[in-house]
């Protein structure tokens, strides 16, 4: 016998950890099936391959959709329905885990009859969510990817949801339709774009990630302020998502080690490792992108062309720097500062917005140790 939709979403409704009741009813009602269509992507080895709903089976094909998981649905462009065979690439799109859609918008502290602006509609699937809890007039969605867009809005539709969606560059967000009570961000982003700032009502909030070429990541929910400015901590969840188009890394050159100056580091490259020691590590040196090895760290920035990399040496490590930026060196401060206050969870971390429109995250208080978001 075929597995039940319905019961599939009610159990995995059942293992949300939610606050408000309106946020399990709404993942019980949204059939997610629907908005993943025939076709998803899952990894192989280093690459992605295709699982499809006919081969699979319809039964299977529905326990996969209702784990609480992830699904991939583009690489680099190309979509699951499109692949010819196994791709490599990094994901574009995808179908974020129930658990974590329901996370942000809890975080949020979206209530009946607030109005609020997605960032990413992407597969549609977090956008019937919101239209379920908040009714369709007070959603609005916006897509970059044009073909995804169109897709989405079929499948939304399908599912009974007619909310306002946009194709365009979400990080200008949507004026049209401003103020917002809050926008919340599907994708990651370098820094807020001063248009979110602008769009949402004094005292409202902006939830989004906050990431970077290293990878790293950190959830964050932002009060707005009547002056423009915004205020907010880091919640410590270890999330990530995909980050927003324009903010991608651009191609970077073909790496090649040159040797450069040398001497020995102060820290084990090892604290990388760390889920915020890699976030420090970033802000520290926003403009390039972290690789590992066998025997330690790569550091490669992609605007000058800038590298550092260690190895062990005499029991210890050494690193190696060439070019203009001494990225290490930067690395290594911020981190030693870090280490310092205590080591902190990224949940001691937090940011602000100022008038001029710097964006500083900063560990403790505001008066501690800090760094500026590349605007």
């Amino acid at each position: 016998m075929t597995a039940d939709p319905a019961e599939l979403r009610r159990s995995l409704a059942a293992t949300l950890d939610v606050t408000e009741p309106a946020w399990r009813a709404a993942v019980e009602a949204v059939p997610r099936e629907l908005f993943l269509g025939d076709c998803l992507l899952r990894p192989s080895g280093s690459r992605w391959e295709r699982v499809h709903r006919d081969r699979t089976g319809e039964e299977a094909w529905l326990r996969l959709v209702y784990q609480d998981t992830t699904w991939v649905t583009q690489v680099d462009g190309v979509s699951a329905a499109d692949a010819p065979g196994p791709l490599d690439g990094r994901p574009t799109s995808s179908s974020t885990l129930p658990s974590l859609i329901v996370r942000m918008l809890e975080l949020a502290g979206l209530r009946q009859g607030e109005k609020v602006l997605e960032i990413g509609t992407g597969t549609g699937y977090s956008t019937a969510i919101l239209s379920h809890r908040l009714g369709d007039q007070h959603v609005h969605s916006v897509e970059y990817d044009a073909r995804l867009a169109a897709v989405a809005a079929d499948r939304i539709h399908a599912a009974g949801f007619f909310p306002n969606l946009v194709t365009g560059d979400g990080l200008d967000g949507h004026r049209e339709a401003a103020d917002y009570d809050a926008i919340v961000a599907t994708c990651a982003v370098r820094h807020i774009p001063p248009a979110w700032l602008l769009q949402v009502r004094s005292g409202g909030t902006i939830t989004t990630t906050i990431s970077g070429w290293m990878l790293a990541s950190g959830l964050i929910r932002l009060t707005v302020h009547g002056d423009g400015t915004a205020t907010g901590r880091f919640t410590g969840d270890r999330i990530g998502y995909m980050l927003a188009r324009p903010h991608e890394r651009p191609p970077r050159p073909t790496y090649f080690q040159r040797q450069g100056q040398t001497r020995p580091t102060r820290l084990d490259p090892g604290v990388l490792d760390d889920w915020t020691g890699q976030f420090v590590a970033q802000l520290a040196a926003p403009s390039a992108e972290l690789m590992t090895t066998t025997e330690g760290v790569i550091l490669v920035d992609v605007a000058t062309g800038s590298q550092a990399w260690t190895e062990p040496a005499d029991g210890g490590w050494q690193v190696h720097q060439h070019g203009p930026l001494r990225l290490w060196n930067a690395v290594e401060e911020a981190l030693t500062a870090w280490q310092d206050a205590g080591s902190p969870p990224q949940s001691d971390f937090g940011m602000t917005v100022g008038v001029d429109g710097t964006q500083c995250v900063w560990v403790g208080t505001p008066d501690g140790p800090s760094w500026r978001l590349p605007v």
